[in-house]
């Protein structure tokens, strides 16, 4: 056995753990996206404020 059979090793765990955090991470994406089109985030508008008028 030589070196490169090492390198070929596939931990299984981590594989399966980047597996599921790629499938979690789908479908929060689905689910923001279905709360974007349900509820849109409007930009809010800055409104100048008005300076009080002056009193004579």
């Amino acid at each position: 056995m030589g070196s490169k059979s090492i390198e070929n090793i596939i931990d299984l765990s981590s594989e399966r753990a980047r597996r599921v955090h790629d499938l979690n991470e789908k479908r929060l994406e689905e689910v923001r996206a279905a709360f974007v089109k349900a509820l849109p985030l409007t930009k809010t508008v800055v409104k100048a404020k008005k300076k009080p008028k002056k009193k004579r």
